[in-house]
């Protein structure tokens, strides 16, 4: 197996990734970067890969498509001197430094860590909802209003939520900006969200419930045009007709690798203190959403990223080993 050391090592792709290896390898520190090979099932990139038209990332007046703004950050960061591996990161060993970070092809040493592996929107599995040409995924079916609600297919049409958390309403509620209708589907007989914002969408008159159903099936021609959903309670079919369907049953940080050597939340997010990108293992950092369980934005993501190499360049220049300064 390989062996390299480093000043600097980030794990992860995508704009929090990305970002710090433009920042750190900018700032001398030849960061080493493991952008994955299909991690989680998604190329490099992360979920922006999956994203066709990004219209609200800074700088793209018209928008851009998700894959290549993927790959601009991508060539930024190699252009200014990062080492880059598509490899997926294994496990890593945090008890001592430096830490240590495999790949089923290397192990690299490195006085400094940032973990950018990002989270993964769950999605639900039915006939219908996966990749095209079968599916409608990004052709009417997302899992991010927020991203994806302004689009024109959505505008003045019939859109459905599924879910029942605080997350679904916030969805719902965004979407009524731009549908005609909001149709909240729960697979229970109450949502799981807080009163206030049950209340909040519950007053809001674009948006109706269907409680004890779930979807089914989606169907429709280029475009999403419908989804079968059925009652729980009587197992009866029906069609309602929609242009878009999110979902927002929640999303899956990428931190089983970790293995507990970092402090995770309940959820499995990784925890930082407030303000900052620094993890319960001093130099290990992280950024994105990986330790996002709020805004989950490329913009917010890249924010995080830029504060995560700064505070690793800072760590590395004021941490002396043996005497004398990492950097």
């Amino acid at each position: 197996m390989n062996s390299l050391s480093c000043k600097l090592c980030i794990i992860g792709s995508g704009p929090a990734a990305y970002t710090a290896a433009i920042y750190a390898a900018r700032a001398e520190l030849r960061p080493i970067l493991f952008e994955g090979f299909l991690a989680n099932g998604v190329a490099a990139g992360g979920q922006l890969t999956t994203t066709t038209l990004v219209e609200n990332y800074p700088g793209f007046p018209e928008g851009i498509q998700g894959p290549e703004l993927c790959e601009r950050f991508r060539k930024q960061g190699e252009n200014f001197g990062t080492e880059i591996f598509t490899e997926t990161v294994e496990r890593v060993d945090f008890s001592s430094r430096p830490y240590r970070i495999f790949s089923s092809n290397r192990v690299v040493e490195s006085e400094s860590v940032i973990i950018a592996t990002g989270a993964l929107a769950k999605r639900l599995d039915f006939t219908g909802s996966g990749d095209p040409p079968e599916g409608f995924w990004n052709r009417g079916i997302s899992a991010c209003a927020v991203c994806d609600g302004a689009a024109p297919i959505f505008r003045n049409q019939d859109l459905i939520v599924v879910g029942g958390g605080d997350s679904a309403m916030e969805e719902a509620m965004f979407l009524t900006k731009f549908g005609k209708s909001v149709t909240v589907i729960h697979r229970r007989d109450e949502l799981r969200a807080s009163k206030v914002m049950q209340s909040r969408a519950k007053a809001n008159e674009k948006i109706r419930f269907l409680f004890s159903h779930v979807v089914v099936e989606a169907y429709g021609d280029r475009v999403l045009k419908g989804v079968k959903v059925k009652d729980l309670k009587n197992n009866e079919w029906k069609n309602l007709s929609c242009s878009g369907l999110f979902f927002a049953v929640g999303h899956l940080p990428a931190t089983k690798f970790l293995e507990n050597q970092v402090e995770l939340d309940e959820d499995g997010y990784i925890k930082t203190v407030p303000g900052s990108t620094k993890t319960s293992v001093p130099g290990v950092f992280a950024c994105g959403d990986v330790q996002d369980k709020k805004w989950r934005q490329a913009i917010t993501a890249a924010g995080t990223g830029c504060m995560a190499a700064l505070e690793a360049e800072h760590y590395l220049s004021s941490e002396k080993v043996d005497g004398h300064y990492l950097i």
